[in-house]
């Protein structure tokens, strides 16, 4: 059986694997049908920023019955991880120019093993600083809904890959909503998981300090079952990771998933959402009604708080963190990395007493959210105040209230503070017909009750293609 680029988009990673497990197709058919879609798409998305076909190519023709998900393509964000003969530049310029990895950070060793067959890279903004991916040198990533739109950020080159085809799955980075928005603008799947429960060794920037707790690996699909498969296969402790943990993988059961109660909030009562969010977030409640959960209104008294401790360790700790490697650089950044330094530049300077208060604050407003969440174990609600808005777009009228660029991303912020799992699944559209996505959290190392919930959502609404994946 020849797999066309048609047939190719009618398969999700698993029923890919599938195909080449039973011997319907060749174990290289699915890696030359994202090849071809690569090479006629990626000239108008640019999502793709690092080839590595022969790669890929070899990784498919490997002997190894038991991979379980041989054959399947697979992409990586630029600055996702280390792996041996690929470079990782953070879209940075002056990292580009480093020689390629020698040798695999542990995720890439499990990738390959099981039978992943990696494409290459996908674009990012500069250092992951951003929510929309438009470094100056590579140029913009596109959305696949509409050109004009940004695909989001950081992982924006991965969610407009995967939503496209140019790859059956991938994985990205998120401390501050980096795989949630972008799958959000895509019209995909993904997980921000537990820190550490993907190990993060050999990332770029390191997830060290507050990072460690912000930052965690995650999985990209077009569905949660493939998403789920992804976190299976690549979870697991790295011993020499301080924060991967020794947690084993579990199932949770239909009675033991229904026992969660979930709560369910449309929006902070300070930020607004468009109407069609709102409505995105209720058909997702009904959905879960319908299940068998209870499912009623509720909402953490602690967001704003957690909100502002994440601007203070992402934007402030941020800035100080990139600040020796980019001291006598700066007129090689990108503006949108000049963007992000303007956003610490307009707080005032962190006193060593303020940020050792903020970190204690940390702990405590974990641990009242997760006293709160006692009741609500699983949370649903909005990812992103709006959907996938025109390149260059800065601030928004939303029911009435204008909002600012960095207020519309405070949805996914508040659990990357709780180093919370987050699910998001596709569930509704706006009125220019863009995906709209919703979240399902759930408590620190519940990750698999999170997939669990997300996928009975996504079972009912699913994946839809978007106009570019059809125009080959």
């Amino acid at each position: 059986m020849i797999l066309s680029c048609d047939d190719y988009m009618a398969f999700d990673a698993t029923g890919l694997a599938d195909l080449v497990r039973r011997g319907d197709v060749p174990s290289t058919a699915p890696t030359e049908a994202a090849i071809a879609r690569i090479e006629a798409q990626n000239p108008r998305l640019n999502a793709v920023v690092e080839r590595a076909y022969d790669m890929a190519r070899a990784a498919a023709r490997r002997t190894d019955p038991g991979a379980p998900l041989k054959g399947v393509p697979f992409l990586a964000k630029d600055l996702n991880i280390d792996v041996a003969g690929l470079h990782l530049t953070a879209s940075c310029r002056w990292l580009s120019e480093l020689p390629a990895a020698e040798v695999d950070a542990p995720l890439a060793a499990r990738w390959r093993a099981a039978g992943l067959a990696i494409l290459g890279r996908t674009n990012t903004p500069e250092f992951a600083a951003e929510f929309v991916t438009e470094p100056t040198w590579r140029g913009a990533t596109r959305n696949p809904w509409d050109l004009t739109r940004s695909p989001g950020g950081s992982s924006g080159g991965e969610a407009a890959a995967i939503a496209a085809g140019l790859s059956a799955a991938g994985l990205g980075s998120d401390s501050g909503g980096s795989v949630r928005i972008p799958a959000h603008f895509a019209g995909i799947c993904s997980l921000k998981p537990t820190p550490g429960r993907i190990p993060g060794r050999g990332h770029l920037p390191p997830c060290v300090g507050p990072f460690s707790i912000l930052g965690a690996i995650g999985p990209m699909a077009r569905t949660i079952a493939d998403v789920a498969l992804l976190f299976g296969t690549l979870a697991g402790q790295d011993p020499l990771d301080p924060v991967s943990p020794p947690v084993l993988l579990r199932e949770p059961g239909t009675e033991e998933l229904r026992s969660n109660r979930i709560g369910f909030f449309e929006d902070d009562g300070m930020v607004p959402v468009t109407a069609e969010t709102r409505a995105a977030v209720q058909s997702a409640a009904a959905v879960l009604r319908s299940a068998g959960f209870r499912v009623e209104p509720f909402r953490p008294s602690t967001l704003e708080a957690l909100r502002k401790l994440w601007v203070k360790f992402f934007v402030q700790c941020g800035a100080m963190f990139y600040g020796s490697e980019i001291r006598g650089r700066e007129e090689q950044l990108s503006p949108i990395f000049k963007e992000f330094l303007g956003f610490d530049a307009d707080l005032p300077a962190l006193t060593a007493n303020e940020l050792l208060e903020a970190w204690a604050e940390l702990d405590l407003l974990r641990s009242r959210t997760l006293e709160e969440m006692g009741t609500y174990p699983v949370l649903l609600c909005p990812v992103a105040s709006v959907p996938a808005f025109r390149h260059g777009e800065r601030r928004w009228d939303v029911a009435g209230q204008s909002v600012k660029y960095m207020d519309a991303w405070r949805y996914s912020q508040w659990f990357n503070v709780l180093a919370a799992p987050a699910a998001v699944v596709p569930v509704g559209q706006s009125s220019d017909g863009l995906p709209i996505g919703v979240q399902i959290v759930a408590r620190p190392f519940a990750d698999e009750t999170a997939l669990a919930i997300a996928g009975m959502i996504d079972r009912e609404f699913g994946f839809r293609i978007p106009p570019l994946a059809v125009e080959l």
